[in-house]
């Protein structure tokens, strides 16, 4: 299995947020200023919990915000992982 990247949109959604600073941010979820700034140049890979609490935060769905992408293909993150059998 390839190795996946995860990228975001984070910065661009809180500029649609009024111009959301990333102090704001990281104030809403509870981290650093430099946590953010980190996971938006994909430099750190959060939590679950924090990515979920970024995504509420910014008012999107997880795959809104996260883009997990492999072998330079997106990775559909919404469909079942076990394909169905014929039947």
């Amino acid at each position: 299995m390839a190795k996946l990247r995860i990228t975001n949109t984070i910065r661009r959604l809180r500029f649609e947020m009024d111009e959301m600073t990333q102090q704001t941010l990281a104030e809403k979820v509870g981290v650093t200023r430099q946590t953010i700034a980190a996971i938006e140049k994909a430099r750190y890979s959060p939590s679950l919990e924090l990515a979920i609490m970024i995504a509420r935060t910014l008012g999107k769905s997880l795959d809104e915000v996260f883009i997990a992408e492999g072998d330079n293909e997106s990775i559909d993150l919404t469909r079942d992982s076990e394909p169905e059998a014929d039947g």
